[in-house]
């Protein structure tokens, strides 16, 4: 059937897409958006997890992308601050490599080019008597102390997709779009089920690609359109080892190659490494750190801490590619991180805009530039424009800084809580913890426990409100539940939720029938 009509139609459930599709039905648009598999299950789910500047950008004269991510670290920080919380980072100096000078020179410019008013400066460490520096090796007795933020980046996402389907948004996963193509002034644009192969024939009168790493196939073979631009494929990969250190600061180093990479204190026991900047030519169906890169981060790590650092300590890892508009860099280090973004309505032709590039951090700006490039044509898309400035997310209805004390509250009201279990419900649910625990008077209220404090609760929570429909959904991106658990729990979580969706389906099948 082809009588569904929408404003708007999304291809591409990332950071990007679920982003404006909650700008616009924020502003009262009829949204639909098309997933082809989980939401943020690509890209989006295998960043560096940091709200962030860049300060590396600086060194590439990249002003005003620096200029525009730290304007949007605090606006993210208020309006989400159960995922995404301030982190200080300690930068020290190594003989050889970029000179002291310069990085004080570059964190002036970083404190100062735009927007810190809550987090607080940088400061200049002695890292032979700063506790700071008894992890370390081979580093200088001067270091430096900056701020940025943190992020669950796959929550990000989710939160989006599910303000925009509470303002009335078609939010579809495991949907791929298999045509689009424009008919008396409008797109058709066709979809498939991934486990059913059912499809659907929507209408819109606008389309938006944002499908990332598939942008350009998206373009080709979908629309059949040429490509405006050339597309960089970046690959980043991570590693996840147990905890290296006791503080809570994350170390930013620099390597001989020019490269930087991070070490940040992840889920409270373990320690999260990367990123790897390469560029990619594989199969994007079958993205992974490889052998190679998981040794280059070892290598990395092992030359700071005194702790030396193996492969064989590797407890996870995870990659992602970055479709990034091909600015001629020699390198992928140098390709630009800032948003492209273009739009196709020659001649008065139903617009398709196409998204190249961005961070996580500049998502919510973007969002708004692709609204207003489409605004020029619907005058009335403009209406409510800015909103997502200063209205929460999903959970994060309390005051920044107010984390800690949400959690002790969740202890006052459900002391059968532990302290960490606390921290963890609301870093993930926020104010949302509360419709988790409902009327639990024990951990038994809560059901099953599958393995790394993951109950049948939270389970279903995330299956009723957050499109999750496997195990995978669940414990590598809603959560890290995965960190703490079997193979063979992750597997039985997997076949219960099977069981639960063939359940829940049976009703309506006897009453279709």
């Amino acid at each position: 059937m082809t009588n569904r009509r929408f404003d708007l139609a999304i291809i591409g459930g990332g950071i990007n897409g679920c982003g404006i599709a909650r700008d616009a039905a924020g502003r009262g648009l009829g949204v639909f958006l098309c997933e082809q598999g989980d939401l943020g299950s690509a890209t989006s789910s295998a960043s560096t997890k940091l709200i962030h500047g860049g300060l590396r950008y600086l060194e590439h004269y990249d002003f005003k992308l620096v200029r525009h991510a730290l304007t949007e670290r605090e606006r993210l920080w208020a309006i989400a601050p159960h995922i995404i919380w301030p982190l200080r980072f300690v930068l020290p100096h190594r003989k050889g490599l970029r000179p002291a000078w310069m990085l004080r020179l570059g964190l002036f410019i970083y404190d100062h080019l735009g927007g810190r008013k809550m987090l607080p400066g940088t400061e200049t460490l002695r890292l032979t008597t700063n506790p700071l520096g008894a992890p370390l090796h081979d580093v200088s007795a001067v270091g430096f102390e900056y701020s940025d933020c943190w992020v669950q980046d796959n929550r990000l996402v989710v939160l989006n997709a599910r303000d925009a389907r509470s303002k009335g948004a078609d939010i579809r996963v495991r949907t791929r779009c298999i045509e689009a193509r424009r008919e008396n002034g409008e797109w058709l644009v066709t979809v498939e089920d991934t486990e059913t192969g059912e499809q659907e024939t929507i209408r819109a009168r606008a389309l938006i690609n944002a499908a990332g790493p598939w942008v350009d196939q998206v373009l080709s073979s979908t629309v059949k359109l040429k490509a405006p631009g050339s597309l960089r494929l970046v690959q980043g990969s991570h590693i996840v080892v147990n905890k290296l250190y006791d503080h809570d600061r994350c170390y930013i180093f620099q390597n001989p190659d020019g490269r930087i990479f991070f070490s940040i204190p992840y889920e409270e026991d373990f320690t999260l490494i990367g990123t790897t900047d390469q560029d990619f030519k594989g199969e994007l169906s079958n993205v992974r750190a490889s052998e190679k890169e998981i040794a280059y981060l070892c290598e990395a790590a092992s030359s700071y801490f005194n702790k030396t650092i193996a492969p064989g300590d590797v407890v996870w890892s995870y990659s992602g590619v970055r479709a990034l508009f091909d600015n001629g860099a020699e390198n992928a280090q140098k390709t630009t991180r800032d948003y492209v973004l273009t739009l196709d309505d020659e001649n008065g032709a139903a617009p398709l805009l196409s998204v190249f590039g961005g961070k996580i951090t500049t998502f919510r700006c973007l969002a708004e530039d692709a609204l207003e490039r489409l605004a020029a044509i619907f005058p009335d898309w403009t209406r409510h424009a800015g909103w997502t400035a200063t209205k929460p997310l999903p959970g994060g209805d309390f005051p920044v800084g107010g984390a800690g004390t949400l959690a002790a509250h969740l202890r006052r009201d459900y002391p059968f809580l532990s302290e960490k279990e606390a921290r963890r419900l609301v870093k993930h649910y926020g104010t949302d913890a509360r419709i988790i625990l409902g009327r639990a008077k024990s951990a038994a209220d809560l059901g099953r426990d599958f393995g790394g404090s993951l109950t049948e609760a939270e389970v279903l929570f995330l299956m009723q409100r957050e499109f999750t429909l496997c195990a995978a959904d669940i414990v590598w991106r809603r959560t890290k539940s995965g960190l703490r658990m079997t193979t063979e729990e992750i597997e039985t979580l997997d076949l219960w939720m099977t069981d639960y969706r063939k359940d829940m389906a049976k009703p309506l099948m006897k009453q279709a029938g």
